[in-house]
């Protein structure tokens, strides 16, 4: 029962946390169901559409580095409240710009205000629910991602009917600021200083052959989940003349069924080892993804509803091989370094990369060259060591 009130009076960190961590993420995706319509208001090409994607992700990429160093001065709940604000108000300017050239900056450091929050946020919830209910609340917290996924497309097309794709972002940048302001001002979360991270510690890791071969796993995987979402919505509006209500309602279902599947993964990577699990999530998301680029119609839809679902399973046995390489004492800046990196390539270059390739009249050929990449890095966890430790004699 003490257990149960403990966790009931931990809640309103826990929500507040995750009801930011939603407007974070979607702040960063909802441009994708929004694709079809922007291009065609402002006369965009695939090109320069794939763009932001890339914008996005370099500004998300720069400040997640240094994150470190903005909460070591402002404390974390202040750099939390400072992200949904900041993320909100230039995704507020970002709906009112009329070049792409305005709407790229806008982007890029609201991408930036967005690299904030996951450092602080993820040491903000540790310390503020006990540690025999982290489980649960670090699920709770992880549900955020899945359900922007899930409810992005949905909520567009149904604003659409009411309203521009200009007015939805202004929408969506408000609540995040309000959300913001009001975590500042009501949260009783416990506060304290990040950490900055110091190059003796990085140096290490340069030296260790598996933190390399995760950036490269992590990158496939972040292509085969945020890249193909990114640029999908446009390559079934364009390519395969569907129409837009339908892409978004067809992409959003295929998202139901992912939010049980990291248990189950989870539990198979446990029973048959982190390495297999992560080459056989692999092949068969590599697989699917090849698949959208070469089907049509049924097979087309069928193959849009199954790579959801393999793709996610690529994360819950691929962290847990982030976590046992290295050190135990490097381990948080091995992930800080490897995720930004991977989002980076995966969800700012792939898309960008798509979008050149659609201008080219070679849109299918971007999902195909995708699932290409993915299958041959499948074999790489085999290469992976575990807490392999580098000799400090090689580093200096």
């Amino acid at each position: 029962m003490n257990n149960t009130q403990t966790f009931q009076s931990q809640l309103r960190p826990l929500l507040f946390l995750t009801a930011i961590f939603f407007l974070n993420f979607s702040i960063r995706i909802i441009i994708s169901p929004l694709l079809p319509t922007i291009l065609q208001d402002m006369s965009l090409t695939g090109d320069q559409a794939g763009s932001l994607f890339l914008v996005s992700a370099s500004g998300y990429f720069i400040t997640l580095i240094c994150s470190g160093f903005i909460s070591e001065i402002l404390l974390h709940k202040k750099t939390i409240g400072l992200s949904a604000i900041v993320t909100g108000f230039f995704f507020i300017i970002t709906g009112l710009c009329n070049s792409l050239t305005m709407m790229r900056a806008g982007i890029f450091i609201t991408g930036m205000g967005a690299g904030l929050y996951l450092p602080s946020g993820i040491a903000l919830l540790t310390a503020s629910i006990s540690p025999q209910n982290w489980g649960k609340a670090i699920g709770v917290h992880e549900l955020a991602p899945n359900l922007s996924f899930l409810l992005s497309p949905i909520i567009c097309e149904a604003l659409l009917l009411f309203m521009s794709w200009r007015s939805i972002l202004m929408l969506t940048g408000m609540v995040s600021v309000v959300l913001g302001i009001n975590f500042l001002k009501f949260s009783k979360a416990v506060d304290f200083p990040g950490q900055a991270p110091m190059l003796r510690a990085i140096v290490p890791l340069l030296f260790i052959r598996s933190f390399w071969i995760m950036i490269v796993l992590f990158t496939m995987g972040v292509i085969s989940s945020l890249g193909v979402y990114a640029m999908l919505p446009l390559y079934l509006v364009n390519e395969h003349g569907m129409p837009q209500p339908e892409a978004n309602t067809l992409i959003a279902l295929s998202r139901i069924l992912t939010l049980p599947v990291p248990f189950a993964v989870g539990w198979i990577s446990d029973r048959y080892g982190i390495k297999k699990t992560l080459s056989t999530a692999l092949i068969l998301s590599g697989l699917s993804t090849l698949g959208i680029g070469l089907l049509s119609g049924t097979g087309l839809k069928t193959v849009i509803f199954l790579q959801p679902l393999l793709s996610v399973s690529f994360f819950p046995p691929a962290f847990s091989a982030l976590s046992s390489i290295g050190a135990k004492e490097t381990r948080n800046i091995i992930v800080s370094l490897t995720v930004p990196a991977a989002f980076l390539m995966g969800a700012g270059g792939a898309p960008a990369l798509m979008g050149f390739l659609a201008d080219r009249g070679f849109f299918s050929m971007g999902f195909t060259g995708a699932g290409i990449a993915i299958l041959m890095f499948a074999f790489l966890p085999i290469f992976l060591k575990f807490n392999e430790i580098p000799n400090q004699n090689s580093v200096f």
